[in-house]
């Protein structure tokens, strides 16, 4: 069975230690106990506001991730200051993800057809670097088809919709698995190796992780939340189990 490989997003560890201004709960603390309890990689967004992940995080995870062996996932905006960061700090994989400092969180792919010419040179200067990257798109075509075109090597596929839809009872929720599994199989087609990922919980995680051409899953803002009631590792081994549940009845 090809298992799935595991990012845990530990951004919102930042988020509760920045609403009160304090120096914990430390989100390095949280990126140990997630490798020790078996996450693939580490996912971490230093936004331009930095509102949740700051700096002086970034410089302790490359540090803890380096030391233990395990990716570091650098989500980012594709501004020259976030460039600059990524390329002093070398994390295994930058994901390109849009950004407004209005929204709450990222609220959907990024325009990779519409930025193609800012977008294809810096993802030339990370991957001369030996920095993968991957680009956070909509399960769309013509989106999947740019990321090939500016020299990305992974698509991670928005599944928001998706889980919003059943998570709401939407009767849109097949159709838009529908589409996800087609844009799969679409990137998969290219070359590209294909993550997906942004609200993934226990309820959602077993349509997508059947997904057989989708590698890995990125899964944050959920774990967190639910590790407030049965703790971080707790969190971490339950998503994991129906992870690979479903991937073993789907490959059955």
């Amino acid at each position: 069975m090809n298992l799935l490989r595991f990012g845990v997003n530990i951004d919102h560890v930042a988020t509760i230690r920045n609403a009160r201004g304090a120096d914990y709960p430390d989100p390095v603390r949280a990126a140990e106990l997630a490798m020790a309890a078996g996450a693939d990689g580490i996912t971490a967004h230093l936004r331009e506001d930095r509102r949740h992940i700051s700096d002086t995080d970034i410089e302790a995870l490359a540090r803890v991730t380096r030391k233990r062996g395990i990716p570091l996932n650098f989500e980012m905006a594709v501004t020259p200051e976030m460039e600059a960061i990524c390329l002093s700090h070398l994390p295994h994989a930058a994901c390109l993800v849009p950004e407004r400092r209005e929204e709450v969180t990222t609220e959907g792919g990024l325009d990779v057809v519409g930025g193609h010419n800012r977008i294809a040179p810096a993802v030339k200067r990370f991957v001369d670097a030996g920095v993968r990257v991957s680009c956070f798109v909509d399960a769309d075509i013509a989106q999947i088809a740019a990321a090939k075109s500016v020299g990305a090597q992974v698509v991670e596929l928005t599944t928001g919709p998706y889980c919003d839809a059943v998570r709401e009872g939407s009767p849109e929720a097949p159709h838009l698995l529908r589409i996800l599994c087609a844009a799969a199989e679409e990137a998969d087609r290219l070359g590209l190796e294909v993550h997906a990922g942004h609200g993934i919980d226990y309820e959602t995680v077993g349509a997508i992780a059947a997904i057989p051409q989708v590698a890995e899953l990125n899964i944050g803002h959920f774990l967190i939340g639910e590790s407030i009631f049965v703790g971080l590792s707790s969190a971490i081994g339950r998503m994991r189990l129906l992870m690979n549940a479903a991937r073993a009845e789907a490959a059955a």
